[in-house]
């Protein structure tokens, strides 16, 4: 019988284990069709058809097409990934029933199509309400409640249907931290179990909010790739000629339980959540650093918290979104913590094939990143045709390769300031 201590960590914590995932992308549903699309270098990525596009500047996103829901609502959408996900996931953990913990869910922080602000602020006419658009609609929505409307507007009305058909226990938190925010669930997890307050948590992170708002607000920013033919070469990391991410969808699940309560009901462990670190950037509303030092501190954040030092991490799942300039910050923070043996270590990024998931994104890649030291295979980062000679890396370029890991670095460096990286071992020590 292993004794306590075999449960707890380096700073005298439980151990934490992950022992069932879920994911929805562009490339399909469940792990097993995701993980066998992405190894072979196949792109999600398309022409858009859910919403007409011309006059867009960008026409192609990685959205989840394949299943039937309403086109115009990323609530709906978002809520019914983050089940779908869920499903799978509890399944593999051999969870059923009521889960027994908390819930925390990355949700993306949707408004109101501007049609709809529209024909509600038509409800309350300027000669009853003077003032903007904006303030007749928030006075017709007083005036007229329509809670089937409210519900499908408000992103946190997600977790509570999510708890209500999980049986998740105490109140369900909704985060939304741009792009990191997968990572910040499962961060939440973690230190929920590290703790004591739970022995397991249910860590959601989800997004169905691709639309046409959503495609000009991106665009506005110089952010999206316009490079629409063919759909699914357009997001390259880490390239010289990348311009831009795709924008998709998708969502991801993980259960997180102490590695003491997984052992004690013949749970399969899937791997170990080893450390979490964050740090805010000030330097602007949507651009990082220059410098790197946020992304640095978060990286180095990550590995103290595991135990680990650099030389322990045998892969990084890059946040690598084919933006200019996250992915020259994103190496060169990285060059900063590895130094010379960032040449030898081995980068990939899912982005290429899968788009940027956005909220969704850190949940989606800590799976694929538990699924690399599973499998012992290292995904491809595809349409590196072009290398960037300013970026000196191993891609893992167009093609997957075998590769035992025991340990790896997943980024997640978003808008706003907002970072986080994880890191993940196969084994316990």
């Amino acid at each position: 019988m292993a004794s306590s201590s075999s449960f707890k960590d380096h700073l005298g914590r439980p151990i934490i284990a992950v022992t069932g995932m879920g994911v929805i992308t562009s490339l399909g549903q469940g792990l097993s069709d995701n993980w066998t699309a992405l190894t072979s270098g196949v792109s999600g990525i398309h022409a858009i058809t859910r919403f007409p596009t011309e006059g867009l500047s960008t026409r192609i996103s990685g959205t989840v097409d394949f299943i039937d829901l309403p086109a115009a609502n990323p609530v709906e959408r978002s809520f019914a990934f983050a089940r779908e996900t869920t499903i799978e996931a509890l399944a593999q953990a051999g969870l059923d029933g009521d889960f027994n913990g908390p819930l925390f869910l990355a949700a993306p922080p949707v408004e109101p199509e501007w049609s709809d602000r529209f024909a509600l602020a038509d409800r309350a006419p300027p000669s009853s309400h003077p003032g903007d658009a904006y303030e007749r609609f928030l006075a017709a929505m007083r005036e007229r409640p329509d809670p089937v409307f409210l519900e499908a507007v408000q992103f946190g009305s997600i977790s509570e249907r999510l708890a209500d058909y999980f049986g998740t226990r105490g109140l369900p938190v909704t985060l939304s931290t741009a792009c990191a925010s997968g990572a910040t669930a499962i961060q939440l997890g973690v230190e929920a179990i590290r703790q004591g307050r739970t022995d397991r948590a249910l860590t959601v992170a989800t997004d169905g909010s691709v639309s046409a708002e959503a495609l000009i607000r991106f665009s506005l920013l110089s952010a999206l790739s316009t490079q629409n033919d063919p759909p699914e070469r357009a997001s390259k990391p880490f390239s010289k000629d990348r311009d831009g991410f795709v924008i998709a969808e998708g969502a991801a699940t993980l259960v997180l339980e102490s590695l003491e309560a997984a052992i004690a009901r013949g749970a399969k462990v899937l791997g170990i959540m080893k450390g979490c670190g964050e740090k805010a950037d000030h330097f602007h509303r949507t651009r990082s650093s220059p410098d790197g030092k946020p992304a640095i501190a978060t990286v180095h954040a990550a590995l103290s918290d595991a135990g680990l030092g650099e030389d322990a991490i045998g892969y990084i799942n890059a946040h690598g979104t084919s933006t200019p300039e996250n992915d020259k910050m994103e190496y060169g923070a990285m060059l900063a913590v590895f130094g010379e043996r960032l040449k030898d270590i081995p980068v990939s990024s899912n982005k290429s094939m899968i788009g940027h998931t956005l909220t969704a994104a850190g949940a989606v890649e800590a799976v694929f990143s538990l699924q690399t030291m599973l499998t012992g295979t290292l995904p491809p980062t595809i349409n590196y045709t072009n290398p960037d000679p300013a970026i000196e890396l191993d891609v893992v370029p167009n093609v997957k390769r075998d590769a035992d890991v025991s340990a790896v670095l997943s980024n997640s460096f978003g808008f706003g300031g907002q970072n986080a990286s994880l890191v993940m071992a196969r084994e316990p020590a």
